[in-house]
């Protein structure tokens, strides 16, 4: 067995690395673009002419002008400074499933480069039929009748359920009348904002003390002929799995509302448990993490919608069908609710779950959540031997992939708290230490998703690390709050100044014009 070790002596590189323009030189290259020749000139015109002048450049774009050497020097520089999954000791991000991607997926999406979404579907039959045949697997997986892959991510997949609810409510006549949408503090935050921003009402409801769950009493109390749907996660972002999730159900069909299931905690159900079996009308996958692809913060990632055949119709267009010899795209659908991402959904995310899947089959994806399960609950164990934490809610009861700590009592103690330690925990070569949303229901909190792709040995570090640091609090409570101190990135000065959109700039030229240097 491989002995524990602490990185005592880790520190990351610290370059104070310039912005690429601020390296920029002018007249520098880092390669000279043949011209084309004589001949390929006179054969081919004026090709710029062609384009409508609105289209047209009025100025040369501003590049930056800099050697192939210094742009590699530049990027290795800032990898050096970035934590990561390649290099760290991540353990994930409780509500994320920030899990290991094999590389070998990421080879395979290179080999539809030169696919685009604007040609003839004849010409692209291999990118449909992965599509085709990885909406199967979702369905088998979840019990649904039909998906689609368009969504960018998660939440984008969870206002998509919100719109074919507006939908399907809209095509009974009792839009007007059910306004509201109940959902659980523990849920995700996108199960409720993405409702309001559908244009509903938001009943959140609470969990009993005991037992980390709402009371059956309060969701019968919540729900009336207002109800136009519940949105719940399950197991929570405490990690504590509903038992009574079908009886939620039934109370909500009941009450002629309909129920969607937020799965992106779905990493410790898959082969074990469905959407389907507990009755709900529809849920959602959080492909790129679920199904070992890069999160992708809704840009390069894809949420999955599934629904049941009642609400098949109302989907995004165009679902992607097989007629027996081909695959094609299916626009004619009246009732859709149209476009929610342009063209039909991110196709190298797709392939890369695909390869997932078919890599582990059957057995494989439930051996994941067996996995997941067993290091979430080993990993529970070793923290809670640590002086100073506490499981919030349920103290006793096993959770699922996931649990939300938290450090109240350290904090007492010392006055080191759970931003001191997400910081210091940096200085030991650990990349990822996630707190919980805003705003905090439990106090100085910490969420740990140990998936299944961490070993014994990266569990027993990462705890080793954590106690570490509730002794250092102890001992010198200043030398955490200071943290980092071997890290890249430095304690930020005006944190304040986060939540001041004066003072973003999301790109280089917004920079300066917002400084006043252009």
């Amino acid at each position: 067995m491989a002995k524990l070790k602490i990185r005592e002596n880790y520190h990351q590189a610290r370059w104070d690395e310039p912005i690429i323009y601020e390296l920029s030189t002018p007249g520098e290259r880092g390669i000279l673009v043949p011209q084309p020749e004589k001949e390929i000139k006179d054969e081919s015109g004026d090709i710029l002419s062609s384009l409508p002048e609105n289209m047209r450049r009025k100025d040369k774009p501003n590049l930056p002008e800099i050697s192939q050497k210094h742009v590699l020097a530049h990027y290795l520089h800032l990898s050096q400074e970035t934590l990561g999954s390649n290099l760290n000791n991540d353990i994930s991000q409780g509500t994320c499933t920030m899990k290991y991607n094999p590389r070998i997926n990421e080879k395979l999406a290179t080999l539809i480069q030169h696919v685009h979404p604007s040609q003839d579907e004849n010409t692209m039959q291999g990118i449909l039929s992965i599509y085709y045949r990885f909406e199967n697997f979702l369905k088998e997986i979840s019990g649904m009748d039909r998906f689609t892959l368009q969504p960018g991510g998660g939440s984008h997949a969870v206002y998509t359920a919100a719109s074919i609810i507006r939908a399907y409510h809209e095509s009974k006549g009792e839009l007007e009348q059910r306004n509201e949408v109940i959902t659980t503090i523990f849920s995700h935050p996108c199960d409720a904002a993405t409702p309001a921003t559908a244009g509903f009402k938001v009943i959140t409801l609470f969990p009993n003390e005991e037992t980390g769950i709402p009371d059956i009493e309060a969701l019968e109390e919540a729900v009336s002929e207002r109800t136009a749907a519940v949105f719940i996660t399950n197991p929570e972002d405490t990690g504590i799995y509903n038992k009574d999730i079908d009886e939620f159900v039934r109370i909500v069909h009941e009450a002629g509302a309909l129920c969607f299931y937020d799965q992106a905690n779905a990493n410790g159900m898959l082969g074990i448990a469905r959407a389907r079996e507990a009755g709900f009308d529809m849920c959602h996958f959080n492909v790129h993490k679920t199904f070992g692809t890069p999160h992708g913060c809704s840009g390069p990632g894809t949420g999955a919608l599934g629904v049941r055949d009642y609400l098949a119709r109302f989907l995004p267009i165009p679902t992607v069908e097989f007629n027996g010899e081909k695959y094609y795209l299916d626009y004619d659908r009246p009732e859709s609710i149209g476009k929610v991402r342009g063209f039909f959904g991110v196709a190298p995310v797709v392939l890369k779950a695909y390869s997932w899947v078919m890599m582990l089959g059957a057995e494989g994806l439930k051996e994941v959540a067996e996995i997941s399960v067993l290091n979430n609950n080993y990993l529970q164990k070793k923290i809670e031997d640590i002086p100073g934490v506490d499981v919030w809610y349920a103290r006793g009861r096993h959770r699922l992939e996931q649990v939300r700590y938290n450090w109240i009592e350290l904090e007492k103690e010392t006055g080191v708290g759970t931003d001191d330690i997400m910081r210091r925990i940096g200085d030991y070569g650990i990349q990822h230490y996630w707190t919980s949303h805003h705003p905090w229901v439990v106090p100085e909190p910490f969420t740990l998703e140990p998936c299944e792709t961490y070993s014994k040995a990266d569990l027993d570090e990462y705890a080793a690390v954590l106690e570490r640091i509730a002794e250092e609090a102890r001992k010198d409570p200043e030398l955490v709050k200071a943290s980092p101190h071997k890290c890249a990135s430095n304690v930020i000065v005006k944190p304040e100044e986060l939540n001041d959109p004066d003072k973003w700039a999301v790109t280089w030229r917004a920079y300066l014009k917002k400084h006043r240097k252009e």
